[in-house]
């Protein structure tokens, strides 16, 4: 599987961004989905997991009632819709996926990475 994240890029504080995660390769609707976000000087962290249907969903609660994921198993995308932007929700965001249908939020469970896409929120 081959992962693809777009959608980051600057925004001021209070705005709104929708990441999106296009894959690849298959069984893509089998498998869990994640986004992890790095700050500069920082370690990777969660923010958001998805199960295989999209009916279990957990988050990080720094983003709690601000951000939601989603997917779409028949295009094979991942979405994260990200409102009330802050200063610190700045870092660079990536999607993964595990090869299992269940949400983890622990990053060493993903097997497939995205390159990334940078958020920057501005004040």
């Amino acid at each position: 599987v081959q992962l693809q994240a777009s959608g980051g890029g600057l925004v001021t504080a209070g705005g709104s961004l929708r990441l999106s995660c296009a894959a690849s390769g298959h069984p893509y609707s089998r498998y869990a989905m994640g986004w992890f976000r790095q700050a500069p000087g920082e370690e990777r962290e969660f923010v958001a997991a998805i199960n295989w249907s999209g009916g279990d969903k957990s988050y990080a609660d720094f983003v709690k009632g601000r951000f939601t994921i989603s997917r779409d198993n028949a295009k094979n995308t991942m979405g994260l819709q990200m409102n009330s932007l802050k200063l610190e929700d700045t870092a660079v965001y990536y999607c993964a996926a595990r090869t299992t249908t269940a949400r983890s939020i622990y990053s060493g469970h993903y097997t497939y990475w995205g390159q990334g896409t940078l958020v920057t929120v501005s004040s």
